[in-house]
């Protein structure tokens, strides 16, 4: 075997039988692999022999002294490739005709963004990480006010490869590989929370070209940023003005209510009170835990089946596959841990099989907004998607000569 060709891997054992290893992409960017318990893949890892151009300069936060909002400014991902062809998809595995991100063969890869909004640089120099010029202070500077405030955007921006397939979304995983990413998450929110000058770790994904995605190879990602992000200052605030445990009593107010879409052990799914769009889910844990990291593996377990079960519902909705934002929101880094709970987000903007919600006047502009359908009908709505998709699932299985789970 030709070593000279083989990266250097740094190898760790994870939760659920998950291996992590992690090495560096040509440029210096961090690249981790993350394999599935009994995956066939074999430990080594190819070498990413590309000549890349360098990192580019870390973008700039200006600051809008209207709401106190800061705005990153990152020219360079004016550049990034639109909608590529299989044989040019920049997440799949390296070919020698396709000279793409990730250098081997993968269940589930993690990178850093060639294009970020946050990033490279960080509030102090670590790793291949530099030092930003003009880092923010600490929480108490951001939220100065003043005309003409800007600091260095430091932070990271990952990609998640959910998968090696050039098409599909997270719901159309296996259980097994589910639950890998949500290895992949926890173990990425606890190292990007150590980072120099980062305030707040959120994993999402995107799904659907009506959502403005740009590849359609099955990935999520993951900002760190270098503050607590408006809407969760808006969360803090009204923590600060009701209860600490908020979360336990909106939990257990939606639990009583038509609008839950299923219970499990550890987790409940549910059309919030207050919905705003017309396709729009949340999903909690039972208990009390700031993010990803401080799951269980009993939560994280069940996470993975009852995630598909909904984003699968979602799916069944309409004859073709549902755009949505699935947004992952966890507690920040140093404020709020112990009241901001880690809870899914998931919302759509198609009210109907051949009509979206657009963002207009009132809503983009005054962030006033008017829901058009009924939370309880859309919690209806999506309980009979979930039977539909259940039932579905369970006939093809037969069909193959499976036994339905």
């Amino acid at each position: 075997m030709n070593t000279e060709n083989l990266a250097e891997l740094r190898t760790e054992d994870l939760g659920a039988g998950v291996v992590k290893r992690a090495t560096t992409l040509a440029d210096g960017r961090d690249l981790i692999y993350y394999d599935d318990p009994g995956t066939t893949l074999g430990a080594e890892r190819a070498v990413d022999a590309r000549t890349l151009d360098p990192r580019p300069e870390t973008a700039t936060m200006r600051l809008d002294v209207l709401t106190g909002d800061w705005i990153t400014v990152a020219a360079n991902r004016q550049n990034r490739v639109m909608m590529p062809s299989a044989s040019a998809d920049p997440l799949a595995p390296q070919t020698p005709d396709n000279p793409s991100e990730v250098p081997s063969r993968y269940d589930v890869a993690v990178f850093e963004n060639r294009s970020p909004a946050f990033g490279p640089a960080l509030a102090e120099a670590l790793g291949t990480a530099p030092a930003a010029t003009n880092p923010a202070r600490g929480l108490d500077d951001l939220g100065a006010l003043g005309l003409g405030r800007t600091r260095t955007s430091v932070g990271r921006c990952e990609v998640v490869c959910f998968s090696p397939e050039h098409s599909g979304s997270f719901g159309t995983q296996t259980v097994t590989r589910a639950r890998t990413v949500i290895e992949a998450w926890a173990d990425r929110t606890a190292a990007l929370s150590k980072l120099p000058g980062i305030e707040q770790i959120f994993p999402f994904e995107n799904r659907g070209e009506a959502i403005g995605v740009t590849l359609p190879h099955p990935h999520g990602q993951i900002y760190a940023y270098p503050y607590v992000t408006p809407r969760t200052t808006r969360l803090l605030d009204s923590i600060d003005r009701t209860a600490p445990d908020l979360f336990q009593h909106i939990l257990e107010f939606e639990q009583a209510s038509e609008r839950m879409v299923f219970r499990g052990e550890h987790w409940t799914a549910f059309v919030p009170f207050a919905a705003r769009w017309p396709l729009e889910v949340h999903l909690m844990p039972h208990r009390h835990v700031p993010d990803f990291a401080e799951t269980t593996d009993a939560e994280r377990d069940e996470l993975a089946p009852l995630y598909l079960r909904l984003l699968r519902g979602v799916d069944a909705l309409y004859d073709s596959p549902t755009p949505y934002i699935a947004a992952w929101h966890q507690a920040p880094v140093n404020v709020g841990r112990e009241s901001v709970r880690l809870h899914l987000q998931l919302t759509s903007p198609r009210r109907a099989a051949d009509k979206l919600k657009f963002l207009a006047g009132s809503e983009a502009a005054m962030w006033a907004w008017a829901a058009e359908v009924t939370p309880e009908q859309g919690a209806a709505r999506i309980r009979e998607a979930i039977e539909r998709a259940a039932a579905d699932e369970s006939s093809s299985r037969s069909t193959d000569g499976e036994v339905s789970a």
